[in-house]
C-alpha cells in the first residue's frame, strides 16, 4: 500500500511540474559574444553577483563565463562545442545569432545539456528563449515619438549590433510603428553596435547629409552618443529615445532642467542574464512545466519617474534588476497558459 502511495505522489509531483531534483554538483556555462559596452559589463556584473552566491550556497557546483574575442559566429559555435566537451550540464547563451548557432545548440541538447538563450535568442527549437517583446519596444518608439511631435517628421535610426535578433526586431518595430505613423519618416540609418562612441561617430558622419531631424530613434546605449553628435555639429538638438543608460539619463534631467526637455527610455534589463540562470537551474531540478520561451517585460522610464531612479545607476552603467530563484518561479508561473 505504502509503494502505490510513494508511486501516486511521485506521479502527481511529476505532473505538477514542481522541481525535486539536487542541483549542487550542476555545473552551467555562460557562452557570450560579446562584452563591448556598458549594458554587457552590467549584464555580466549582474550574473557574477548572482552565480556566485548560488555556488557559494551549494545551489549549484559552477557557473562558469566565457565571452569570445571578436562578434563572430564561427566563434561562439567553437566555443559552445568545447564547453559540450568539458561536461557542462547547462548552458546559458547570450547569441551572436538566433539560427546561425543552431547546429553547434543541436548538439548540446542532444548531448542532453539544458540550453536558455536570452537577449541574444536562438531558434533552434530544443533551447529555450528568454524573451522581451523588442518588436513591441521598437513600435513605443513611435508611439511616444508621436506624443512629442504630433505633426510628424524626419526620423534617425541607430541599429545595434548587426546579425542579432534585438536588432532585427526593434527594427522592426519601429517600421511597424512608422507604417502606422507615416507622418514620421525615417531619413537614414546608421549602426552604433549599442555603444555610445560608436553611435556618436556614426551620428556624426551622416548629419551633414541629413535633412532636419525631429527625433532619434535608438537600440540602447546610444542615446547620449548621439546627442553629442548633434552638439558638435551645431544641429538643433532632437527628441532621442534613450536606452536606461546612466549617462543617457543625466543629460536627460539636464535637459529637462534646462527647459522642460521630453523623451522617453526603454531596455532590456541587464540582469535578465540572472533569470536565464535560474531557468536553467531549474530545468535541471527537474521541471516539467516550464514553457520554450518566457516573455519578460523590458524596463522603461518616462519624464515624470527616470529621475527618482537615476541614483540608483552607478556612474557608467546601466538601470538593471537582478533574478533571484524566487523571481525565476513566478515568471515561469506567468508563462504557463
Amino acid at each position: 500500500m505504502r509503494k502505490v502511495f510513494v508511486l501516486a505522489s511521485l506521479a502527481a509531483l511529476l505532473a505538477s511540474g514542481t522541481a525535486f531534483a539536487d542541483t549542487s554538483g550542476k555545473k552551467i556555462a555562460f557562452s557570450n559574444n560579446y562584452a563591448g559596452n556598458s549594458w554587457r559589463q552590467a549584464m555580466l556584473k549582474s550574473y557574477d553577483i548572482v552565480t556566485k552566491k548560488a555556488v557559494a550556497d551549494k545551489v549549484v557546483g559552477a557557473a562558469d563565463v566565457f565571452t569570445t574575442a571578436d562578434q563572430e559566429v564561427p566563434t561562439q559555435a567553437a566555443q559552445i562545442q568545447n564547453l559540450i566537451l568539458q561536461g557542462y550540464d547547462a548552458i546559458v547563451i547570450n547569441a551572436a545569432s538566433p539560427d546561425a548557432l543552431n547546429g553547434a545548440i543541436k548538439q548540446a541538447c542532444e548531448a542532453g545539456i539544458v540550453v536558455v538563450s536570452f537577449d541574444g535568442i536562438v531558434n533552434e527549437p530544443c533551447a529555450y528563449r528568454v524573451v522581451v517583446d523588442f518588436e513591441d519596444m521598437g513600435k513605443q518608439e513611435i508611439e511616444q515619438m508621436k506624443k512629442f511631435h504630433p505633426e510628424g517628421g524626419n526620423l534617425l535610426e541607430i541599429r545595434g549590433l548587426a546579425g542579432t535578433s534585438i536588432d532585427d526586431s526593434i527594427h522592426k518595430g519601429l517600421q511597424e510603428g512608422v507604417a502606422a505613423h507615416p507622418e514620421f519618416k525615417i531619413v537614414n540609418s546608421v549602426t552604433g553596435n549599442w555603444d555610445q562612441t560608436t553611435a556618436q561617430k556614426a551620428v556624426a558622419t551622416v548629419l551633414p547629409s541629413l535633412p532636419d531631424i525631429v527625433g532619434v530613434v535608438t537600440q540602447g546605449g546610444d542615446g547620449y552618443g548621439a546627442a553629442q553628435a548633434f552638439a558638435a555639429a551645431g544641429k538643433p538638438r532632437p527628441t532621442i529615445i534613450m536606452g536606461n543608460r546612466q549617462d543617457e539619463l543625466q543629460w536627460w534631467k539636464e535637459q529637462k532642467a534646462k527647459d522642460g526637455y521630453t523623451t522617453w527610455s526603454a531596455s532590456i534589463a541587464p540582469g535578465v542574464s540572472t533569470l536565464a540562470f535560474w531557468v536553467a537551474q531549474q530545468v535541471l531540478d527537474g521541471r516539467k512545466d516550464i514553457p520554450h520561451d518566457l516573455l519578460v517585460p523590458y524596463l522603461a522610464f518616462t519624464q515624470d519617474d527616470f529621475e527618482q531612479h537615476l541614483p540608483e545607476i552607478p556612474v557608467g552603467s546601466v538601470a538593471t534588476k537582478e533574478y533571484t530563484q524566487a523571481d525565476a518561479i513566478e515568471a515561469i508561473k506567468a508563462n504557463i497558459k
